[in-house]
Formats: C-alpha cells, structure tokens, sequence
C-alpha cells in the first residue's frame, strides 16, 4: 500500500465505500479493475466519464476511422498553438469509453525495445527492467501464434497476425529490404530491427480491447462496480491521504470512498489534470486558479513527450487502395460481406499493416524509426479519404528528446487542460525527421515499390533541401496518438511516482496509466500501458497481503 496501512470502515453512510476506486476505464484501468476483484474480499469502483463500447464500429478493426472523431467516445483534445509546429493546434484524439483509447486506436501491437526498459531501471527504478516487464507482457497476451519464449498464450488480450497483408503491404516490405532493411517477422521476437508486417490486438476479426479482455469477463462480479458517464471531478483528501473521489454523473454530483486506495488511470493528459485539480502539483500553478495546496509536487504535468508523424503520400498506378475500395458501392458491398461471412477482409485488419523500424542516427545502437504504412491516404489520419488512389508512409521518430506539459486552465474539471508537446524544439528530433522522410523517399524508389507510384503528392517535388522537407514537417505533422510521461516515475524531484507508482508524497494514491513513463518507449504505446497494469496490480496485491 502506498504509506501506511489504514484500513477503515466508512463512518459516511451516505457515500458508498470500496476498497480501491479507479479513476478512467482504459487500457490500464481495465486491467487493474479485473485483477483487484479477482478476489473476492476486495470490492472495486471503476468509474468511466464516458459511455459503454456498445456503437458497433467499435469492435470492427476498421472502424477507426468512425470514432477518429466522434465526441461520444473521443475526448476530441487540441494542443496549444505549438510554436515548433508553427503555431498549429494539434488534434489529440482520446479514448472517452469503456476500453479507452485501446476502443479507438490503430491496433498496432508492440512493446518497445528491451533498452527502454533498462534505462528506465537505470535511472532507479527497480524491477522495471526489461526482465521484470517481459512476464506481464507475456502474462496479458494471447498470441495467435501460440506460446513462446517471447509470447503468451492464454492471457486477455488477443494479439493476431494481418490474415490477408495487402498487395501494396508486401510492396513496402521488399522495397525496404532492397534499401538494405532487413525482413522481421515479429517486432516483438527477438529484435525489432526490420521490415515487415504489424501484429494487431484483434481476436477472429474483432477487436481486442480491454474492456472486451479484461473487463467483460469480470463485469459479473458482485464486488466489482463499473459506472460509466463519472467524471472525476476531484480527489478526496485527508491531510495527505486519498480518501475518495468526487464526480459528477447525470448532473449529479457523488462521492465514493476507498479505503484502501485511489488508482488514477486516466491517462497522460487527465491524469495529471485531476492531481492538480485536487491540489497536487506545483504550488505556483495551483494558487493562481484558487486551490488549496495540498502537496508541492511540481513535475505534474511536465516531462510530457509524444510521437510526432509526418505522412509521405504517393498516388498510386493501379486501382487497388483503399481509396478505391471505399469509392465504389460494389467493393463496400464485397468487403461487407467477406467480413460479415467469414471475418475477414480489410475490415477486419485495420489502417496500418505494415512498418519498419529502422537506424537512421549514426550513433543509434538499436532503431529510432518507426515507419506505419497504409494502403490508404488521407489529409489527416481518420479524415476523409483521398478522391484518388494513394498509399502513405508515415515517419515517426521513437524517441524524441522535445519536451512538453499539461497544465490546467482553470478550477473547472470540464475545461481540458492546455496541452504544450513541443514537437520538434529539440535538435536531435529535427534532424531524425528530415532523415526519415528521406529515408521513405529511398523506400519509394526501390524497384518493388516504384512502379505503383505516379507521383509523391506530399511533401511533393517542390521539398528538396533539408530546410524544406522540415518546413514541411512542421506544416503537416500530427500526433502518432502516444503521449505519455507526465506524472513520471523515480526517485528526482521532478517524479510524481515511486517504482511501485505511489504518488511522492500522498499516501493512499497510485497513478497506473502511460503517464508514469521516464522516457517514451520504442513504439507503440497500448502494449506498455497494459503491462504497466499487470505489474501494478501484482505489486498491489502483494501490499494487500502484507497489510492482512
């Protein structure tokens, strides 16, 4: 437990009282509410601002494009004007749902590098290195692929291969082999170097998210609560022990009691938000909106990092992308049925199905690269689709060094915060994606991709020079949807959490979401955040024990 030991009895009998209440039903929150109430004797209130994951377009992998920018079940964010991205606000979609952003997001399927892992161990976190990470990432996974040294069978998330890679998919993959990259067969083996095809959290062409592999298998469990519409609205203090949440829900506010724990999994943004709503973070920050200071803990919010994508979009010589498919009634109709028959076809794989990770500074001991490829293109992931055939190769440094924060506006918990990334303010981002782009342009011009390509639509001819194909980067870029790191994990004074995600400080208050990360992992972030849950629940259970 995260201080001392006070287990007690609810003296407010007006207000329901469970042993941990958890704040954000996600990819972390899901995870934590199935593992606690797994025993009996624990009760569990698991509280979700938004509805359930009942819209069916949830649930079929390419119906991400339908809640890219749906206000019922996306938070909708934007950045402020970022002024290395001159001056654009940012759109920021999140997941507002049963599931989180796991209900909404690409899919992809990968847990980093080991390194990251390691270095986060090295800057004093113990037990976070990639042999303690690696059980909960074999733990929580079910792997169409069977068992292995490096992947789990039997766990809650479905994990599957793309069943039918797209012409265009196979294209890029020899492309990037004959501009030296070689084949990998799984990112996520032995080494994530290479070319090749995603592995996708989809279960017999459905999506695989986790309040579908966590949470229905619990939601009967007469000592697990699950309330959806809850906005948490504050954290309940006493002194400097979390005693509760208050939230609001059909107009009404409530209150529920923990008297064991808080767990806030809400995520990178709301996360650090709701700390500094109920008075935790930087003093300075919190007088100047009128709250009560209840700790001094000035690294909310801050060391924010994300994954910045600049899209490469070629119009292609054959009427075989997505484009055309969602062009023509016939083809709709052709994809429809495959997929309502036999639960195949591009509907059940999604946007992304192919990538690369890939060396591209010449001091990188391992990938710091990662390319999506789509058999698709659009303005913006989720946008409407191009009127003509065209692919897209996405560019997405893995681990940028920019700096960003989430601070709020203001006392009220309905007002989104303002969300700073910084996106391209360091040196060494800069020059990564002006070597990215020129990479994806060497990846086009391979014999196996060169004769589908027309023409490069973007950045286009006109972009040559470094300084141009940079410009462009800040034109055009967007978010690979990964932020994380603002209520970090260690032992300087600029975390927020301890190595068992106790907040510094506070006793009685985890955060167990991607905000807790030191440093942004080598890829996509659902996979960590769910074993960031594994881990977190073991370590929570292992505390319930010792206090009994």
């Amino acid at each position: 437990m995260c201080g001392p030991a006070q287990i007690e009895k609810n003296t407010r009998l007006m207000f329901p009282s469970f042993d941990y209440v958890i704040v954000g039903a996600g990819s972390a929150g899901c995870v934590l509410a199935n593992r606690l109430s797994a025993n009996a004797r624990h009760s569990v209130l698991l509280l979700e601002a938004g509805p359930t994951d009942s819209y069916p377009w949830i649930h079929i992998p390419i119906g991400y494009a339908k809640t890219m920018f749906h206000p019922k079940y996306n938070w909708c964010f934007y950045t402020e004007p970022d002024p290395g991205m001159n001056n654009r606000k940012i759109y920021w979609p999140r997941g507002k749902v049963l599931g989180g952003s796991s209900a909404i997001n690409g899919l992809i399927y990968i847990r980093g590098q080991p390194s990251d892992y390691d270095q986060w161990e090295r800057r004093g976190n113990r037990g976070w290195g990639w042999n303690d990470v690696l059980p909960y990432f074999i733990k929580s996974e079910r792997n169409q692929r069977g068992a292995s040294a490096f992947h789990g069978a039997t766990g809650a998330l479905g994990v599957s291969d793309v069943g039918e890679p797209h012409e265009l998919a196979e294209a890029f993959i020899t492309a990037a082999e004959q501009a030296g990259i070689p084949r990998n067969h799984d990112f996520n083996g032995a080494k994530q170097e290479g070319a090749g095809c995603y592995q996708l959290t989809t279960w017999r062409g459905r999506r695989s998210h986790t309040a579908v592999g966590y949470l229905k298998s619990a939601h009967r469990r007469t000592n697990l609560r699950v309330e959806t519409g809850a906005l948490a609205t504050r954290i309940i203090f006493k002194k400097k022990r979390a005693k509760g949440i208050a939230y609001s829900q059909g107009g009404q506010e409530h209150e529920a009691h923990a008297r064991r724990e808080v767990i806030l999994c809400a995520g990178a943004i709301q996360s650090p938000q709701l700390l500094q709503l109920s008075g935790v973070g930087a003093a300075e920050l919190l007088r100047q909106h009128g709250i009560a200071v209840v700790h001094h803990l000035p690294g909310v919010g801050q060391n924010l990092q994300d994954h910045l994508q600049v899209r490469v979009i070629h119009r292609c010589t054959k009427a075989i992308t997505t484009n055309d498919d969602m062009r023509s009634w016939l083809r709709q109709l052709k994809m429809g049925i495959k997929y309502l028959l036999i639960r195949s076809g591009p509907m059940a794989i999604g946007i992304n199905q192919a990538g690369a990770f890939v060396r591209v500074h010449p001091d990188s001991g391992s990938p710091d690269l990662q390319f999506h490829f789509a058999a698709l293109s659009a303005d913006m992931p989720g946008a409407p689709l191009h009127a003509f055939s065209g692919f897209t190769s996405s560019v997405c440094q893995l681990r940028p060094r920019s700096r960003g924060s989430v601070t709020i506006k203001s006392r009220d918990p309905h007002e989104p915060p303002a969300m700073q990334p910084n996106y391209l303010s360091a040196e060494l981002d800069r020059a990564a994606t002006v070597a990215g782009l020129k990479l994806a342009r060497k990846i086009a011009s391979s014999p196996a991709l060169k004769h589908y390509i027309v023409d490069e639509y973007m950045p286009g001819e006109d972009a040559r020079s470094d300084d141009e194909l940079l410009e462009f980067a800040r034109n055009t870029g967007v978010t690979i949807f990964h932020p994380c790191g603002t209520c970090k994990m260690g032992p300087d004074p600029a975390a927020v959490v301890d190595e068992r995600l106790c907040v510094h400080g506070i006793d009685a208050l985890r955060v167990v979401d991607c905000s807790i990360m030191p440093t942004i992992t080598s890829g996509n972030t659902h996979a960590p955040a769910v074993m960031i849950a594994e881990k977190a629940a073991d370590m929570m259970l292992a505390d319930t024990h010792s206090d009994e």
